[in-house]
């Protein structure tokens, strides 16, 4: 069976990274690109590396005829997704991947993301789409909303740890590097070359970073109380990567085993020999994750470390996995290509 895919926001990073893994996936065809500003256009004109497939012109959303449609991908800008989707029809599959659906409280979404949410029926209704950790609500999901790239980095590195209460949940700091992708396609001053190359600096600093909402809601759900991290992200001149080095108390060997039975069925999550550091090369345009553990000098301290693609794991290919489950595929069809290297 083929199913038919529309792509909302086609004109953006993840929207071009979707058509890259659908293009290998046996099982979908693509039926409708989105782009507003760039309607009528061809895909290889405004992505060039896309020029050897056979795609439909960029269109405007009401141009679409989602009667025809069996899934769509929702990549389109924070606050402007849930406005879309609200009007979409009620039987139709979605996989979001703004922010608009991840925080389950509208109180909550409008304290991180400064604005009332207008489609709170689909916001009740949605389904945090971190694969490994929700894959039975996704496959019987209707809307999926797929996690921030940041989130989801912390998230392999953390969750297994609360969840077997190896570590002190009152002390937990999160490092993370993020490419300059993760900001998207759109033209900003500080993400021109001068401005980025050769150089690395924080960014919301002292819990104001948008994702803190996310690892609230989790980690405080998982734990049965409130849990707040400590989180300070940075941007990195590359292209591609996420990578987050958390300090925790507790036990090495014991986080280090708590990863390998938490993921051992996992076929993307990867958990380096002990005292082994992922790398962002490793994972680099693939859908897997490297999560790694060591020692600290300080006794009962430990360094855990997960690297993965943002676009791809971090929220394309985390979106194509989830898509694959609501559809009845098997989630790995599409999404076991090796990482580029180097």
């Amino acid at each position: 069976m083929t199913h038919k895919i529309a792509i909302l926001g086609a004109s953006g990073y993840t929207g071009a990274e979707l058509i890259r893994l659908i293009a290998g996936h046996p099982n979908m065809e693509i039926t409708a690109l989105s782009g507003e500003r760039k309607a009528g256009m061809a895909m290889g004109d405004v992505f060039p590396h896309l020029r050897h497939m056979d795609l439909p012109n960029l269109c405007r959303i009401d141009e679409i005829d989602f009667s025809t449609v069996d899934l769509c991908f929702c990549a389109l800008p924070h606050k402007t997704s849930q406005e879309v989707i609200r009007d979409l029809p009620k039987g139709l599959k979605i996989v979001d991947l703004s922010a608009d659906f991840r925080l389950r409280d509208p109180e909550e979404y409008a304290k991180w993301y400064g604005n009332t949410h207008v489609a709170l029926e689909q916001q009740h209704e949605a389904v945090y789409g971190l694969t490994e950790f929700y894959r039975e609500d996704i496959r019987n999901a209707r809307l999926v909303a797929g996690t921030g790239c940041n989130a989801a980095t912390g998230q392999f590195a953390l969750r297994p740890l609360i969840a077997a209460g190896v570590i002190d949940l009152d002390d937990i700091v999160l490092d993370l590097k993020c490419a300059v992708s993760g900001a998207g396609r759109s033209l900003k001053e500080n993400l021109l070359h001068a401005e980025l190359s050769e150089g690395y600096n924080a960014y919301a600093i002292g819990g104001t970073h948008r994702h803190l909402g996310e690892f609230d809601q989790e980690f405080s759900a998982l734990a049965g109380r409130p849990v707040q991290v400590q989180f300070t992200p940075h941007l990195i001149p590359a292209n591609r990567g996420i990578l987050v080095t958390v300090y925790v108390r507790g036990a090495a060997k014991a986080i280090h085993e708590t990863f390998l039975a938490a993921y051992a069925n996992e076929p993307f999550v990867q958990v380096l020999p002990f005292g082994e550091a992922p790398s962002t090369h490793h994972v680099r345009g693939s859908n897997f994750v490297h999560v790694g553990v060591a020692a600290d000098r300080l006794e009962g301290r430990a360094v855990v470390i997960a690297a993965l693609d943002n676009l791809t794991k971090g929220s394309s290919g985390q979106a194509l996995q989830n898509a694959n489950l609501m559809l009845g595929e098997d989630e790995v069809t599409g999404l076991m290509m090796a990482p580029l290297f180097p």
